[in-house]
């Protein structure tokens, strides 16, 4: 039975790494997707704008690096990448709960900011001139997904510590 016990907390650990990665990199596609199909139509009929659609395409991507980075710290600090570690029940759940800020943020945000880059890619193609502010827009949405990303760091290294 304690070997049960101790192998759950790594299954914990791990749930949270898989949850941040899936919740985030959901978002991320379905923000990604919205803005590429914005983008080919934009493309369609404006070639040119090419490279000033794509970067607003790419912005809600960055949410699911965030998503994988957090999984990253986990593996490593639960002893899958590097020296292996024993996990304890308490610390896998605590590692689970350090991974939600990002998953659900990531999830959330990355949305948010694919509705807000299409809305920059529509801006552009009536006023190219406009990129810079078009672009501040969904950059704003990326503030609560890189706090997010900053509490699940911060929780890791808090857990990692005990």
């Amino acid at each position: 039975m304690s070997e049960i016990l101790n192998n759950s907390g790594l299954f914990f650990a791990l749930l949270g790494a898989a949850f941040a990665t899936f919740m985030a990199g959901i978002g991320s596609s379905i923000g990604v997707g919205k803005a590429g199909v914005a983008a080919a139509g934009v493309l369609a009929e404006e070639p040119s704008l090419f490279g000033k659609v794509l970067i607003f395409q790419l912005l809600p991507a960055t949410q699911g690096i965030y998503g994988l980075l957090v999984a990253f710290l986990i593996f490593s600090n639960v002893g899958l990448i590097g020296t292996p570690k024993d996990i304890t029940l308490q610390q896998g759940l605590l590692y689970f709960a350090a991974s939600l800020p990002i998953g659900f943020s990531g999830l959330f945000s990355a949305i948010h900011q694919g509705n807000c880059a299409v809305a920059g890619i529509n801006t552009i193609v009536k006023k190219p001139d406009q990129m810079g502010k078009a672009i501040i827009l969904p950059a704003m949405v990326e503030t609560y997904a890189i706090l997010a990303l900053l509490i699940s760091i911060l929780a890791i290294f808090a857990i990692a510590g005990m």
